[in-house]
């Protein structure tokens, strides 16, 4: 049965607030904690989606935790409760005597907050080395390009708070492609096949940017898959999804 701790960030409780931690049975084997958000379109989803790939990575050696955020605030506001649920896994690694040291996990808008978790300005020192980020279908822009996917665009708008015609310097703070500097991590970008909402030039822009400031970033597109098809492992291309994912993170620099 799979073991797993959750924790609450508030007392009273606040919906959405809230992480589970899970730790392998044996001592764990690999000194990069695995710490998954999931999507949803920034307003549904929850953290329970992720359990199932959870369970085989502690199957594997690893700890890992996964996360909730408010679902009723801006994308600003969500990646301020990540970090905060980062900052407690963090010292919840320390006080089992793990090191600090994170990779970030997510899908969809779970993987547009990743990497603004990781990229955007802190105000405090990063709680966590946060060592990479592995996404899946993530939206490296938060502009506008020509065949936007309408009902994505909306749920954008909602994210941001704002239109663009109203507000663009918000959507720039809220993309990834802007946030990029030489100190930023590696990155691992799966692509959906028929990828319907985030064409694959937007993680080609970011691989090409990222380049010039001296940041990894691997791109790889899985055959026959759709947008958001890495949340359990019934198919080869989940189970190849998850290997990748793992190779990529046992590959990062110490």
């Amino acid at each position: 049965m799979l073991q797993f701790r959750s924790i609450y960030l508030d007392t009273p409780v606040q919906t959405g607030r809230i992480f589970d931690l899970f730790s392998p049975e044996e001592e764990a084997k690999h000194d990069t904690a695995l710490f998954f958000i999931h999507g949803g379109g920034w307003h549904g989803g929850s953290r329970t989606g992720f359990h199932s790939i959870i369970e085989a990575c502690i199957a594997r050696g690893y700890e890992a935790a996964t996360t909730d955020y408010r679902l009723t605030v801006s994308l600003f506001d969500q990646v301020a409760d990540i970090r905060e649920a980062l900052s407690r896994y963090a010292d919840d690694l320390e006080q089992r005597g793990r090191p600090r040291r994170v990779a970030l996990i997510g899908s969809s808008a779970g993987a547009h907050l990743a990497l603004m978790t990781a990229l955007s300005p802190w105000t405090t020192p990063s709680p966590a080395t946060i060592a990479g980020i592995a996404v899946q279908a993530a939206p490296f822009t938060f502009e506008p390009w020509a065949d936007i996917f309408p009902a994505i665009w909306r749920e954008m708008q909602k994210a941001v708070r704002a239109s663009y015609a109203d507000a663009p310097e918000r959507f720039r703070a809220a993309s990834p492609i802007h946030l990029l500097s030489p100190e930023s991590p590696p990155v691992f970008a799966q692509h959906a096949e028929n990828e319907h909402m985030f064409p694959l030039s937007l993680a080609e822009d970011f691989a090409v940017k990222a380049a010039l400031l001296g940041v990894p970033v691997t791109i790889k597109t899985y055959p026959r898959t759709e947008h958001g098809f890495f949340y359990n492992l019934d198919r080869w291309q989940q189970r190849e999804a998850l290997e990748d994912t793992l190779a990529f993170i046992e590959s990062l620099p110490r």
